[in-house]
């Protein structure tokens, strides 16, 4: 205990000899303050407003680019290749995340260009308001999305809302494009998955039943189908093949 007292007493004293040589020295510490304060021009408030829209839209950027984009496609598309190649963690998840990432940037690259032409630069120039800026960036993805859209899951949400029949697709409101863009994108990689299963599965099955015939039983199918199907996959170039069909599904 004493050992300790005398630390904590030389503690002291170096606190105080390093706070005289401060104010012997002039030093001066900042004061940091906030605060809020009453807006008195409506610029302010506009522009408060304007902060709190765009830190809300990088919270939910994410969200965003799964739900009108090529994103939920991609993703589910090889998710879908990893189970069906049984290679476990390979390629890791974050691999394909990564690819999928920027795999959907290319594909969303035309109606980026167009959102940026439309809406970005002439806000930045000043020749439009912050909400016209909204509704120019807005006609883009919702070109993109009615173009992958199937007209029975947007009816479903149509009916759901007990909204009037649209006549054209601006009567189509966003926030029934959007979860029925999102409902046939996962048909569309439901359908691309089951297709990609078919190879393999055959390779799985020709493995048991040669395995069967030479009694060897005790050995498990999927550890001697895994090279074959690694092997095939390699062998048609899958990777450009599924690759390829994925951003032409988009184009086209």
């Amino acid at each position: 205990m004493g050992r300790h007292a005398k630390i904590i007493l030389a503690l002291t004293l170096l606190m105080a000899i390093a706070a005289d040589a401060l104010a012997a020295g002039g030093v001066v510490v900042p004061n940091i303050s906030l605060g809020v304060k009453e807006a008195t021009n409506p610029d302010d408030v506009v522009g408060v407003i304007q902060v709190i829209f765009i830190l809300t839209i990088l919270a939910l950027a994410p969200s965003i680019l799964i739900m009108v984009t090529s994103f939920t496609r991609t993703i589910v598309v090889l998710g879908f290749l990893r189970q069906a190649l049984g290679t476990q963690q390979m390629p890791p998840m974050q691999v394909i995340t990564a690819l999928a990432i920027f795999l959907t940037f290319f594909i969303m690259a035309p109606t980026l260009d167009r959102i940026s032409e439309q809406a970005i630069t002439p806000y930045k120039n000043g020749t439009i308001t912050f909400s016209q800026a909204l509704t120019n960036a807005e006609a883009p993805l919702r070109d993109f999305m009615f173009k992958q859209t199937r007209q029975t899951d947007l009816a479903l949400f149509l009916s759901i809302m007990k909204h009037d029949k649209p006549v054209n697709k601006e009567e189509v409101p966003t926030r029934a494009l959007i979860p029925a863009f999102m409902i046939s994108e996962l048909k569309t990689a439901f359908q691309i998955g089951f297709i990609l299963f078919i190879p393999f599965l055959i390779v799985d099955m020709v493995v048991s039943s040669v395995l069967l015939s030479m009694g060897m039983m005790m050995l498990p199918p999927v550890m001697i189908s895994l090279p074959f199907k690694v092997m095939l996959f390699v062998l048609v170039d899958g990777w450009n093949l599924l690759v390829g069909s994925l951003v032409k599904g988009f184009v086209s």
